[in-house]
Order: C-alpha cells, then structure tokens, then sequence
C-alpha cells in the first residue's frame, strides 16, 4: 500500500503542475537550485548561479501567497534575502493572499436607490 501512494505521488509531481511544481521545475531545483529561505507561509525560495529565482509554493499554488518582503527579491528589487526575524510595525497587517471567492471576500454594502438624499430636484 506505501508503494502505491509513493508511485501515486510521482504520477501527480510529473503529469501535473498544480501539485506545488512542474516536473521541469523539480529537476531545476534539484540540478540548479540553491536554496535561499523560507517564507511564514512555508513557501520556499532558490535561486540559480545565473541569478534566477523561483518559489515553490507550500500547497496550492497562488502567487498571492507570496509576501511584500519576499515579492522584492524574487522580482530582483533587493538583493538581500528577506529574514522572518524583523520586527513589524504594530499598524502593519499580516500577509493575506487573495480572497476572492472565499467566505472573506469583499462585499460591499447594497445601498438602495430610494436611500439616496438629491441635492437638486429633477425636472419635470
């Protein structure tokens, strides 16, 4: 039973690119990749000798997951790795990724058009 959830698992890195990487992005990594750091989210960062950098995100795959600090270097912005040990600010939030579609999605209140006070009468 163990064999068939390691062979399972091979199928799903090779033939899909959802489950966290490609099967091109696991041999770049395992060939090419140095790995650089991790982010609060679990995601990890590597970068090559040719200074590219990539993630590989911890599990589903949403660039959004990435944070502001780690968006600045993997976009070659700084060049210093981003440490988790900074201290924030008490008025900076946590990182969310994007909500859309989720149960803390943004819905604006529906104001209804009877509501609305005019400033001027319409004519007539």
């Amino acid at each position: 039973m163990c064999g068939f959830k390691i062979i399972n698992m091979s199928f799903k890195i090779i033939f899909t690119w959802w489950n966290k990487q490609t099967f091109g992005t696991f041999l770049k990594t395992l060939f090419f990749g140095k790995y650089v750091g991790t982010d609060e989210h679990g995601n990890k960062y590597y970068q090559s000798k040719k200074n590219e950098r990539w993630v590989i995100y911890d599990n589903n795959i949403e660039a959004t997951k990435i944070t502001s600090d780690w968006y600045l270097w993997i976009h070659h912005t700084i060049d210093k790795t981003p440490d988790n040990k900074v201290i924030k600010y008490s008025w900076q939030k946590e990182h969310l990724e994007n909500q859309t579609g989720t149960s803390n999605s943004y819905k604006p209140i529906k104001i209804k058009k009877n509501s609305i006070k005019k400033k001027y009468e319409t004519w007539r």
